[in-house]
């Protein structure tokens, strides 16, 4: 039949469907056929021959007909998966049933009253050539039901794994010995791909490839029952779809999990490095590959709780006696291998790196765009596998993860559609930073020179975080405000390890210091004053324990003696206070103000760009204060960490200015240890250059100046300065002296043993996981999932209710 034809029939059969007032009995066949026997379509004709106003007249109109339709294609994949698809025949009409289900199934979650209908039961519904003994199988919800369906359809030998038996398919056993086949198959010897766990690699086959892809979009679509509820900070209220899939009632858990995890580690988009070859070619595995690490970040995302529908008695019971409900966090987590550890990291890590390749020949190698959720696959790894999060840090390897990092942060800093890229990456590096070994891996020398549009400098990859981070807020848009605690907090975090700044990236920690102390900003609301603390005590940390290699530092330090001189004088009066704030309406922005030093850039960098006009972008909820997102630690002489007690909230409270403000001090994060402080989108858009939402009925007072500038530990950089600036001015008398390079080569030779304050202990702020972060995770992973799956739209145009989707 030709492909006319069929699309022709399948649009009539429709149209009698949307048409019918009577309900279609389920015994009829020849009607019900018309939907997937003799036809071929694929799955964006599906999508434009069934529009979504249709299904939602079959919904409200013909309600048993769409109930029907369902039962149907369920019912086919189930036989589907029973008999092993063993003709030509059958394998369309699964793929036809996957392509019907994936476009209806949001239309069913999108209406509350029929949200239920695959977790019931339908009456008659017993299974094909099942006895009385076979009840309580034929009485499965229907949701049950498609999800093992699709689990042994994965691993159904010549539809999307490689067969073991041998000679053709049309001479190979019968019927009845493929369903023994399927029924008693080890799908841990089918597993997709050669890494993790299974050394062999199957042969590249790109039907298989295509037929994967269509049932993953199709469990991914089960899946996304999550995007039609809003969003709740109550962690507890589970997925069912993913709850049960995940359970040991999927006796394909394993290598299913493992066949996800190897296709995404062992994917190679480059291929040999033929000069345009995705041009030419059509990649199979690519598309495989997104809706892998897809569901990898879906089902990775539910670790434990009730699922929102009452389990049955006998799933409580199974539940109970085996330990974690979620199997795929459960394998990720004991994961052990160094060679698996090695697989995943180089995997990741060569996928992430991709889109910074430069060539000669413009655009010949292929470019993945699913980095964002390799970033969250690489989040749940480092969470979930402590293990893993160690090996990355064990070496040097974790510098290729930062700097895709940093290159995806630098490159999205002016497109607010990419706000919840930047959230992700800055998440990670806080992740990081709290472990002792990511901050002196940041010494390596960096040599690689992905083009960035930031100064050229010679250094580490300390200081280019530091030089990214500057960038970022300097020159971001106004929504990453929120981002700046997190992003000093990192910085912080690291200072005590980083042995030589450039003089680049000292520089750019002054500039900060001076923006962030003037005093507009600092009375402007009642958080910014933390962002001094932060950079102070990056400062100190790097002068007590990294003294002797950052001349640097000490030299940017020295110029800018005037900064830390107007700090420690800084006006608490009413009358400095307004005249401060008055100020600051007649100056331009002091944070945006670029240096001359960033006049030039890295050759063959471009610009970040804000989004074009029409960008579609999701909603991201809040995320919580830092010292929600981190808790505080500190470093004892053998280099264990010891947790810091949370300060009683009770001696904070001196008054109901303060109590709103909270104290503050290089020990605390935030005044906000009491509240849950979020950003909603209207503050991040509308509220000043601030690191916390500001109330429009505060004012600063002399009292809340003077309880946070008396905390100011200033002690050690004014104890540096009485020493080193009557040296470094007489030696340049002396000497006649105007060449910097004379002045750092003394400073280099210098010592301060003795002189300085006793060194403080050293404190890390380590990220720690909460109800808020969970809450933000579950909306940006769906918001990325419903943005990426554009071709064909799943859920476009659908009432979804966990983000709202908007336009640039």
């Amino acid at each position: 039949m030709g492909s006319t034809d069929s699309k022709l029939n399948f649009r009539k059969a429709v149209i009698q469907l949307t048409t019918k007032t009577q309900p279609v009995e389920a015994t009829d066949d020849a009607f019900w056929d018309q939907f997937w026997a003799d036809t071929t379509t694929t799955v964006q004709d599906v999508f434009a021959l069934v529009p979504a106003a249709e299904i939602r007249a079959v919904r409200e109109e013909s309600p048993s007909n769409l109930a029907t339709l369902c039962y149907k294609a369920v019912e086919k994949l189930v036989q589907g998966a029973e008999s092993g698809c063993p003709t030509e025949r059958e394998k369309q009409v699964i793929l036809n049933c996957t392509c019907i289900l994936s476009r209806i199934l949001p239309y069913i979650f999108e209406d509350q009253d029929w949200r239920g209908f695959f977790w019931s039961t339908v009456p008659g519904a017993g299974r094909a050539g099942t006895d009385e003994l076979d009840d309580d199988e034929g009485a499965r919800p229907l949701a049950e039901s498609l999800l093992l369906a699709i689990a042994d359809l994965l691993f159904c030998p010549d539809f999307t794994v490689h067969s073991h038996r041998r000679g053709p398919v049309s001479t190979r056993c019968l019927i009845t010995d493929s369903v023994e086949n399927m029924q008693s198959i080890d799908s841990c010897e089918y597993i997709w791909e050669a890494g993790v766990g299974f050394a062999q690699s199957p042969p590249l086959n790109y039907i298989h490839d295509l037929n994967r892809t269509e049932l993953l979009r199709l469990l991914l679509t089960c899946f996304s029952e999550a995007m039609y509820l809003p969003s709740s900070s109550d962690n507890n209220v589970l997925n069912p779809w993913v709850t049960f899939f995940c359970s040991t009632e999927n006796r394909h858990a394993l290598p299913l999990f493992t066949s996800l995890l190897n296709v995404v580690c062992a994917y190679d988009p480059v291929g040999y490095g033929i000069p345009y070859n995705h041009l030419l070619f059509s990649d199979y595995r690519e598309q495989l590959v997104e809706q892998a690490v897809q569901i990898l970040i879906v089902t990775l995302e539910h670790d434990g709780g009730v699922p929102h529908r009452p389990p049955s008695p006998s799933s409580m019971e199974e539940q109970e006696s085996t330990g974690p409900e979620n199997l795929f966090v459960n394998y990720l987590s004991r994961i052990h291998r160094e060679e698996d550890f090695d697989f995943v990291l180089k995997g990741l890590a060569r996928l992430l790196t991709n889109p910074l390749t430069q060539t000669y020949l413009p655009n010949s190698t292929k470019k993945i765009q699913f980095h964002q959720e390799l970033l969250v696959l690489f989040w749940k790894l480092c969470d979930f596998n402590k293990k893993f999060l160690f090996f990355v840090l064990k070496s040097s390897d974790v510098l290729d993860i930062l700097v895709p990092i940093l290159f995806y942060l630098n490159d999205a800093r002016a497109d607010q559609s990419r706000v919840g890229l930047m959230h992700i990456g800055v998440f990670i590096l806080l992740l990081l930073s709290g472990e002792r070994n990511f901050g002196v891996r940041l010494n390596k020398p960096y040599s690689v020179h992905v083009p960035m549009d930031i100064p050229v400098f010679t250094g580490t990859h300390a200081d280019l975080l530091i030089v990214v981070f500057h960038k970022i807020i300097t020159t971001g848009h106004q929504r990453l405000q929120p981002l700046f605690d997190c992003l000093l907090t990192i910085i912080v975090n690291v200072s005590p390890y980083l042995k030589s700044l450039s003089m680049v990236a000292a520089n750019k920690l002054l500039h900060l210091l001076e923006a962030f102390s003037t005093g507009w900003f600092l009375f402007s609301v009642a958080q910014n004053h933390h962002l001094v603390f932060f950079l102070l005590e990056a400062f100190n940390n790097i002068i007590q324990y990294q003294f002797d290699g950052n001349c640097n530092l000490v030299y940017a330090i020295i110029r800018k003696r005037n900064v830390f001189h107007q700090l420690a004088n800084l006006p608490s009066d009413p009358a400095a206070i307004q005249k401060a704030l008055q100020r600051r309406r007649k100056s331009p922005d002091v944070i945006s103000r670029t240096s001359s030093q960033e006049t030039v850039s890295m050759e063959g960098s471009h610009p970040a760009v804000p989004a074009e006009p029409g960008t579609l972008k999701t909603s991201l909820v809040a995320i919580p204060g830092i010292d929600k997102l981190t808790e505080k630690s500190q470093v004892s002489e053998d280099g264990t960490m010891v947790s810091v007690p949370k300060t009683d909230p009770s001696q904070k409270a001196h008054s109901d200015q303060n109590a709103a403000v909270g104290t503050s001090d290089t020990e605390s994060n935030s005044g906000r240890d009491n509240e849950d402080v979020f950003y909603t989108e209207a503050e991040m858009e509308t509220r000043p250059l601030s690191s916390a939402s500001s109330t429009s009925f505060w004012a600063p007072t002399p009292e809340w100046v003077l309880s946070w500038k008396c905390k100011l530990p200033l002690q050690t950089i004014m104890r540096l300065l009485q020493v080193l600036v009557p040296q470094v001015e007489k030696i340049c008398i002396d000497k006649g002296l105007t060449d910097e390079s004379e002045i750092l080569k003394f400073l280099q030779h210098g010592t301060l043993v003795g002189l300085l304050p006793v060194p403080h202990p050293i404190l890390i702020r380590k990220y720690q996981a909460n109800a808020g972060t969970a809450m933000w995770f579950r909306t940006y992973m769906w918001g990325v999932v419903y943005l990426r799956n554009v071709d064909p739209p799943i859920w476009y145009d659908t009432d979804v209710r966990l983000f709202e989707i908007q336009k640039m």
